[in-house]
């Protein structure tokens, strides 16, 4: 059965759902997105990624037309077209199309894109929860302005590629000794002591939603933790690491650079707050 997709202003079928070749989305990535997470039928952290995007576009001097009322009003016409329980829509908002291709941004006042479609994906129940994920340390080869939500992946893609063909399961993006985030997520270690520790906020990183709403339920349940950066031999020597993402929620890493973490499975410490994250999502879902 095909797809949804809304664009600029139009809900469509998939195979009818189409954008200009002049997009600037298209020919300079000139574009950023926000990925929501849907539960239970309704949208998870909705608010965060609205601030999100918002941020995105004034860093880049894009225009933002819709409001936050519409974006939500868009995300449940879809969820309620495509039926979707469990799964994800993505948004993304290019530049648009004005004219030829040009390096200049266009004149004030062009009207942006906005293009947005589903995916059903069992999130809650991801057999990597279970098992934990293997990740590999990569160099970090991105842009300067990693705390922008673009749509400028290839480095990302490269580096899973690079995961999958050494038998991992992700990467990690290390700068100068010291690890960023992961390839489409933030990234954590579990001390021997029992502290969490994830890098601080930059421009070497996105401000992941679920990675601030991780902290806040750490606090709540009095984990301590530490935002800084830490070494991959730092990792290699804790007792536990996941990442987060609104995806994966709290993925367990079970294993770095070919070093098993613990005995290998899923640590105490991941697991709960994975079991936490979701309960208190889903008492917010809107």
């Amino acid at each position: 059965m095909s797809r949804i997709v809304y664009v600029n202003g139009e809900y469509v079928p998939e195979e009818e759902a189409k954008i200009s070749v002049f997009d600037r989305g298209f020919l300079f990535a000139d574009a950023v997105y926000e990925v929501t997470t849907v539960l239970d039928g309704k949208l998870c952290e909705f608010e965060g990624h609205c601030a999100r995007l918002q941020r995105s576009t004034a860093e880049l001097e894009m225009p933002l037309p819709w409001s936050r009322e519409e974006l939500l009003e868009i995300h449940r016409e879809l969820i309620a077209r495509n039926e979707l329980i469990e799964g994800m829509i993505y948004l993304q908002v290019s530049r648009g199309a004005p004219a030829d291709r040009d390096f200049h941004y266009p004149e004030a006042g062009t009207q942006p894109s906005l293009v947005m479609f589903t995916q059903a994906k069992s999130l809650v129940d991801n057999p990597s929860a279970a098992r934990g994920n293997k990740v590999i340390s990569v160099e970090d080869i991105r842009w300067a302005r990693r705390d922008i939500k673009t749509v400028q992946l290839l480095a990302a893609s490269m580096a899973k590629m690079q995961a999958e063909a050494a038998g991992a399961d992700d990467a990690w993006f290390v700068q100068d000794g010291l690890v960023n985030e992961g390839s489409s997520n933030n990234a954590w270690i579990v001390t021997k002591q029992g502290t969490l520790v994830t890098r601080d906020l930059s421009r070497l990183l996105l401000p992941g939603i679920t990675r601030a709403s991780v902290l806040k339920y750490a606090e709540a349940a009095q984990l301590k933790f530490e935002e800084r950066p830490f070494t991959i031999a730092e990792a290699q020597d804790a007792a536990e690491a996941f990442s987060t993402s609104a995806s994966a929620f709290v993925m367990p890493v079970v294993e770095v650079d070919g070093v098993s973490l613990g005995d290998g499975t899923p640590g105490p410490v991941t697991k709960r707050l994975r079991e936490l994250y979701i309960d208190e999502s889903r008492k917010a879902l809107l």
